[in-house]
């Protein structure tokens, strides 16, 4: 780890040099993870970043459901396991980073959260009361539980207050223990409400909670959640008190040494994410800090914040692109087109629509509680709650980025305001009223606005847009633009430039438990922008011989398959489901199409069986395998040592195929991966092959660079290259190091290959730590650096001493 001296903080602060991400469940728990402590050293990795820890939801996977802020989670191992892996870590010179979650707590078993289930007894009069976020006036008093189903007969129409959940429901309640139950869930009573041997509605009619029809969460809930999910409620972590209690575990961690840094998510939720990162420095002496910020295009984090930079989805969507070709963009334009059966179907259309799509669905509650924050003129005939909330949701859906951080963003703000007069002028007046009060960062409303736009951009756009958009979906990612099909290779160094100057010490990675497709399922996918009129002829024929009648979405799926190839008939079978419902165009979570989801499960049997549907898949995998590995391996080292942090997400040193969560955070054979990088340390040098070895080799030995050799990553500079194919490298020197990597590897051969292409290096001799192969400057032909792999990590000959990697960090 390298070391950083922070002016307000009174000792040096330490900064990876890499991270390796870790899933920790019940299943691979922190004494799991200490058993591969050995084994990520060897491959080179600086820190083990992990997952959240603390307790949640009972069965949760992922951890960001935090039930408990006082304690290790025991399903995960315990206080006891952290101590074990920490001092594991640390024994061998590894520091640890781990994942901590400030927005929001898991409430679907109210037992098990005691500040919620509090809050659910007591009310108003809860100490806890202060740490939600609940419109209390709203709910005349009460917390609104969206948990009963549908009565068999239906619901009314209800309006706003009116309680629209038929008798029958209510009538299921049980009283058990002091407890109102509704079939599994359980629910406190408050007291001297029950002492009467009144009914169960009648005693639910005395709590400070409703429990209401799950349906009307989208426009009645009053309680703010995680984006859409009911069962995590947001916290109030700007309330001093609220901090203290819910980080003091995770302050003991950093102030006992056992962690060394913080990975912070979602901090668009929280009401003062500048404030919350100060009160974060402060409490862990300045403690290296990333946020899982999304960046809209050329948006930079605000340069106040106290963190040393986002988790790296800006970096993917840069290494993604520099690997497409932009002359596959038409083809692939006409063919998208063609599909939703529109002249032109546009990124920034689609985002839209779906971005109101949510304002007036599944988030309607949210906008509506921004409506009733603001005013209404008095006597002005022009404006009324439902043209406010229009007026809101037309604003959050022409929202350009995720949220503004006022006064910083106003202009977004402003943008906005300026793309919906357009589109709506009838909402001209209403927008002129709202602008200057949501543009005022100590009103309310200002306040909620813009803890809900990146509700609204993250639920239009990551869960529904990216699955109804499929002109090449490598590039619907997390954090990346559709819109932007291709980046050059001059504007991908700019952007590099700018990470080194800006946020060096910024997170980069590839592939993340949050990614919708693997990176090497990606870099298989970019192939398709090389050969559009091939793909464009194989998906007429999938589409003919299995049609779902929805044709943007089989576009989709068929790329998802091709891409992942092979993968079992249970997981695709997984995956299309998802993808489906997702997209919400055929079939919907809550609306469930039984006949176009029999289709789907029939077009996956096929896809996997023997037969034709079969045999015209493999053999679209034969023709993009090759390149496909090419751009994986290119992806994996213009990742690693580009400016940044470079984290390894569990498993991803070999090939990584998986699709959406929770393919992607399947378990990972540990085993498999230390014999292998054993028998490269022998001196194998494995072939590019299914077996994903060189790709291991490709990883170790750029880590175990930037580990042993840290003098040789301090700067950013392209190295030239010249000849026919130079369009065909992405080369850079980090200081000393240079990185070589192919891109368009089909063009590449199409065009006969390297020929007499050269990169442009001081007049030394260099040692591609790769091969151990040397190579002497100024002039390095690319034909013979790249006669083995499709990339290269270059380091000068240092008086003739070659350079060789080591498990334990020592080099000759």
């Amino acid at each position: 780890m390298t070391i950083d001296t922070d002016a307000s903080a009174t000792e040096p602060v330490a900064v990876p040099l890499s991270t390796y991400r870790l899933q920790i469940t019940a299943s691979f728990d922190l004494d799991a993870a200490a058993s591969i402590v050995g084994y990520l050293r060897d491959l080179g990795a600086d820190w083990i970043y992990l997952s959240p820890l603390l307790q949640s939801e009972a069965g949760s996977d992922h951890g960001y459901d935090v039930v408990d802020h006082s304690l290790v989670d025991p399903a995960r191992g315990g206080a006891e396991a952290l101590d074990r892996l920490a001092a594991a870590a640390h024994h061998a010179g590894r520091g640890v980073l781990v994942d901590i979650v400030p927005n929001h707590v898991g409430v679907a078993t109210p037992r098990h959260n005691s500040w919620w289930w509090d809050l659910l007894q007591n009310g108003q009069q809860s100490r806890y009361a202060e740490a939600f976020d609940v419109d209390w006036a709203f709910g005349h008093g009460k917390i609104r539980i969206p948990v009963l189903g549908d009565d068999e007969g239906g619901e009314d129409e209800g309006g706003d207050d009116e309680n629209d959940d038929r008798p029958g429901e209510l009538d299921r309640l049980e009283l058990v223990d002091g407890e109102l139950r509704y079939f599994d869930n359980r629910f406190p009573v408050a007291a001297g409400t029950a002492d009467d041997g009144a009914s169960p509605a009648i005693v639910h009619e005395r709590q400070h909670y409703e429990l209401v029809n799950w349906r009307r969460a989208d426009a009645e809930l009053n309680y703010r959640r995680f984006f859409a999910v009911n069962s995590l409620a947001g916290i109030r972590v700007e309330v001093p008190w609220v901090f203290d209690e819910s980080h003091r575990e995770i302050v003991r961690w950093v102030r006992d040494g056992l962690v060394q840094g913080l990975r912070v998510d979602h901090p668009d939720g929280l009401a003062d994410p500048g404030g919350y990162l100060e009160a974060l420095r402060r409490a862990t002496n300045g403690a290296y800090v990333l946020v899982e910020k999304i960046l809209e295009g050329r948006e930079q984090l605000p340069t106040s914040w106290a963190t040393a930079g986002t988790t790296g989805y800006d970096a993917l969507a840069d290494v993604d692109r520099v690997l497409v070709d932009p002359a596959g963009q038409n083809t692939l334009d006409s063919l998208e087109s063609q599909l939703h059966g529109e002249p032109a179907t546009t990124w920034a259309n689609l985002v839209y629509r779906n971005k109101r799509d949510v304002t007036d669905g599944i988030l309607h509650s949210e906008v509506r509680r921004i409506a009733r924050l603001l005013p209404i003129s008095a006597g002005d005939d022009t404006t009324s709650p439902d043209i406010t909330a229009d007026a809101l949701a037309e604003l959050l859906a022409r929202f350009p980025v995720y949220r503004s951080y006022l006064p910083l963003g106003l202009e977004n703000l402003q943008e906005a305001a300026r793309r919906s007069a357009a589109h709506r002028p009838e909402l001209a007046t209403e927008l002129d009223r709202l602008l200057p009060l949501l543009g005022d960062p100590g009103h309310p409303a200002a306040v909620r606005f813009q803890q809900t736009s990146g509700m609204v951009m993250a639920k239009g756009v990551e869960d529904r847009a990216y699955y109804r958009f499929s002109r090449l979906t490598s590039l619907n990612e997390v954090g990346a633009d559709p819109d932007e099909f291709a980046v050059s290779v001059a504007e991908f160094h700019d952007r590099q430039r700018t990470r080194q100057a800006g946020f060096p010490h910024s997170m980069t990675t590839l592939s993340t438990h949050d990614t919708k497709r693997g990176e090497d399922v990606r870099a298989r996918m970019s192939v398709l922008a090389e050969i559009p009129t091939e793909w464009e002829a194989a998906l007429e024929q999938l589409r003919a011989a299995h049609p779902l009648g929805d044709a943007a979405f089989e576009n989709l799926l068929w790329q998802a398959i091709v891409g992942a190839w092979p993968a079992d008939g249970d997981r695709l079978a997984a995956y299309a489901l998802k993808a489906a419902r997702e997209a919400g165009t055929s079939t919907t979570w809550t609306q469930q199409n039984g006949e176009f989801e029999s289709k789907l499960d029939h077009l996956v049997t096929a896809a996997t069986e023997p037969g034709p549907t079969r045999d015209l898949i493999t053999g679209l995998v034969s023709r993009l395998q090759p390149a496909g590995w090419s751009n994986s391996l290119s992806l994996k080292l213009l990742q690693l040592t580009m400016p940044g942090v470079p984290d390894v997400y569990q498993g991803s040193e070999l090939w990584e195929t998986s699709l959406v969560d929770p393919d992607n955070r399947r378990p990972v054979d540990y085993e498999q991966r230390q014999e292998l990088l054993a028998r490269i340390d022998s001196g194998w040098l494995p072939p590019v092959d299914e077996t994903g070895a060189a790709k291991l080799l490709v990883t170790s030995r750029a880590l175990r660079l930037r580990r042993d050799r840290v003098g040789l990553f301090t700067r950013y500079a392209p190295v030239p290259a010249f000849g026919a194919a130079a369009g065909h490298t992405v080369a850079f020197d980090r200081g000393g190091a240079i990185t070589l990597a192919t891109r368009l590897p089909i063009g590449l051969l199409a065009g006969g290959g390297w020929g007499d292409t050269t990169i442009g290096v001081a007049g030394r001799g260099y040692i591609d730590v790769l091969t151990q192969e040397r190579f002497d400057g100024p002039n390095l032909r690319v034909a013979d650096v790249l006669a083995r792999y499709p990339v290269a990590l270059l380091v000068p000959v240092d008086d003739d001493r070659t350079y060789t990697h080591t498990p334990t960090g020592r080099h000759a």
